[in-house]
């Protein structure tokens, strides 16, 4: 773009005129700070920084930040990690400490000029490095980007703050509800378990397990039956998947699980942080990382849904590791553990209350989701207007 194509007021500057490379280098133990920011605690989705960890949990220097600072993962830009840092810290190497230069850019106009498409698709495509692309501040400095004139910078920032609190509001109301749900199921399911029958694990049920179909047989594959494994478990219900059987593949020594049965990952690195467990809303099968759980009649797929919801946290401390390093969960291990066998009517009873919940929960993420796409597009309107 040149600038006879800009809007009068706007102009191309280098990225170096706009921010500074803030590039103070910490060893960890000598920090005086007691936040680390890694790249894991960035969220793609928001420019809010929700977690950290501490300088004691790392090795190696890094970087010193200042509040209102933007901490960017330049290593996989791809991943569009950032996030306005809120107070002092120190952050992974692995990340860019931006500074904004406030004669030329407004610090709070900055976050949303780096969280746009206009720069993040060059942030992209200036990444050196096939495994771990990484962007050079020596390639960065150089690149050209339209900006607007200070008040113009002013204005939008204000439209999108106002469209960043929405989705933050939204947001906040998701984890509360969370929270509510957390320790409302808790408190039944503890209740249920001193006052009723308490039964293994195992006993609940048909216990199943997945299997991949040869690779090497392409009519096994892109067809239209869901073969779940673990990156699918992302819903609490699920009905699809990234990859697909086709009939061909189904007429094998295929398990089939059916509708409102139980789906848990019990082998993968996921293990080291995260139980996924899962509700199924039609047949689907899965490959050898999981495990499949069809209840019998005195269990309601949905009381042990959420029976291994709350107990997720006493599962992977049960975790063990293999010997190449990945995370298990024995199988007897999980055999052997009890959960409480109330009657039809109180797990009814119990779901009911979880479900509504769960469903509140549903539609705080729908407007989340409403909420991102509208802050998405007017960022990228208003960032990228700078054509006549």
């Amino acid at each position: 773009m040149t600038d006879s194509q800009l809007n009068h007021d706007w102009k191309m500057v280098k990225f170096s005129d706009i921010a500074q490379n803030v590039s103070v280098r910490v060893d960890p133990a000598d920090a005086k700070t007691d936040v680390y920011v890694g790249l894991e605690h960035l969220d793609p989705s928001t420019i809010h920084l929700r977690q950290w960890g501490k300088p004691s949990d790392v090795t190696g220097q890094k970087l010193a930040f200042k509040k209102g600072d933007v901490i960017f993962g330049r290593r996989r830009a791809y991943q569009r990690k950032l996030a306005v840092a809120e107070f002092d810290g120190i952050c992974s190497a692995h990340a860019m400490v931006a500074r904004a230069k406030p004669k030329m850019i407004l610090p709070e106009f900055l976050p949303f000029f780096l969280q746009s498409d206009m720069f993040m698709e060059r942030a992209i495509e200036i990444s050196v490095g096939s495994l771990s692309p990484t962007i050079n501040w020596k390639t960065l400095r150089e690149q050209v980007f339209p900006l607007p004139p200070i008040d113009e910078q002013k204005r939008i920032a204000e439209m999108l703050c106002t469209a960043d609190e929405a989705v933050e509001k939204w947001t906040v109301a998701y984890r509360q509800a969370e929270s509510a749900l957390s320790s409302t199921r808790s408190q039944i399911l503890q209740e249920l378990s001193q006052t009723e029958e308490c039964i293994s694990l195992k006993d609940i049920g048909r216990w199943v397990s997945g299997g991949t179909p040869s690779r090497s047989r392409s009519d096994f594959w892109n067809g239209d039956f869901p073969w779940v494994s673990p990156k699918d478990m992302k819903q609490d219900v699920i009905s699809d998947s990234e990859e697909k059987l086709t009939d061909t593949a189904l007429n094998g020594r295929i398990t089939i699980l059916p509708s409102e049965s139980i789906l848990i990952v019990v082998r993968g690195m996921i293990l080291a942080h995260t139980f996924p467990v899962a509700l199924t809303g039609r047949e689907v099968t899965f490959n050898q990382d999981m495990k499949g759980i069809i209840p019998n009649s005195d269990f309601s797929a949905e009381f042990v849904f959420h029976w291994f919801k709350d107990n997720s946290a006493r599962i992977l401390q049960a975790t063990e590791e293999s010997t190449h390093g990945t995370k298990r969960l024995a199988t007897d291990v999980l055999y052997g553990m009890q959960i409480p066998k109330p009657s039809p009517a109180k797990q009814e009873m119990a779901v009911t209350v979880f479900e509504t919940f769960r469903t509140k929960l549903a539609e705080i993420s729908e407007h989340i989701a409403s909420s991102q796409q509208m802050l998405r597009s007017l960022r990228n309107a208003k960032v990228g207007a700078a054509h006549v």
